[in-house]
């Protein structure tokens, strides 16, 4: 008994690509026969309300707001709003490395935590010392100066 040249597997999947194509082009032929021909530019135009919603009427003229440009910020407030009356701050050291030479301290206050360099010490200082310090702005971020252990 001679076996046929397609097996059965080949003829189903023949089959079901068939379909889908006829699907397919079917479809194709619902959507040119649901067109819509020549739409207007008025039906187009989508706008803006007061609120920054899209709409398809106008908006009122007499709900505009005049917005100030100089009101409008677009990045983070300049530091010269946070200015201190007193430049020297309190602390804890919280790491000192004595053979590198530099560590951190957390502010007191604002619970910040500030680089110090041994460049910057009055007094030798070590981990959990309450010191004294001020601020200055360094290349990578705040820098501890005038670093004074407090009693």
């Amino acid at each position: 008994m001679a076996k046929s040249k397609e097996s059965w597997n080949k003829q189903e999947t023949e089959k079901k690509k068939e379909q889908k194509r006829k699907e397919k082009e079917q479809r194709k032929e619902e959507r040119r026969a649901n067109a819509k021909e020549g739409v207007s530019f008025d039906d187009m135009i989508a706008y803006v309300d007061e609120n920054g919603n899209i709409t398809s009427t106008p908006p009122d003229p007499t709900k505009k707001r005049v917005i100030n440009e100089a009101d409008i910020e677009v990045s983070v407030r300049k530091q010269a709003d946070t200015v201190q009356a007193d430049p020297t701050r309190k602390g804890k050291v919280t790491f000192f490395n004595d053979s590198k030479g530099y560590g951190f301290i957390k502010d007191l206050d604002s619970q910040e935590s500030i680089f110090v360099h041994v460049n910057g010490l009055i007094d030798p200082i070590k981990e959990n010392d309450k010191v004294s310090f001020e601020v200055e702005m360094g290349q990578k971020g705040p820098n501890a100066v005038r670093v004074k252990v407090v009693n």
